[in-house]
């Protein structure tokens, strides 16, 4: 398993962060995700793909890019 820390832009509140943590475990093979509204940012763990989570967190409307 692989654990992946997303930088999250457009979350300001706390209906954002259930919006991206919801699209982020409708990818096949996250085993758990943890969205921080302040840090603006979310901590997946599991199998998926990078672009498949990108994707996930744009059609949910927002903006996600890999922090290194």
């Amino acid at each position: 398993m692989t654990t992946l820390n997303l930088a999250v832009t457009g979350m300001t509140c706390e209906h954002c962060v259930k919006a991206v943590t919801q699209a982020l475990r409708g990818v096949a093979g996250v085993e758990s995700v943890e969205v921080d509204l302040a840090r603006a940012q979310a901590v997946v763990v599991g199998d998926a793909g990078i672009e498949r989570l990108l994707a996930a967190v744009a059609s949910a409307g927002y903006r996600a890019a890999l922090r290194r």
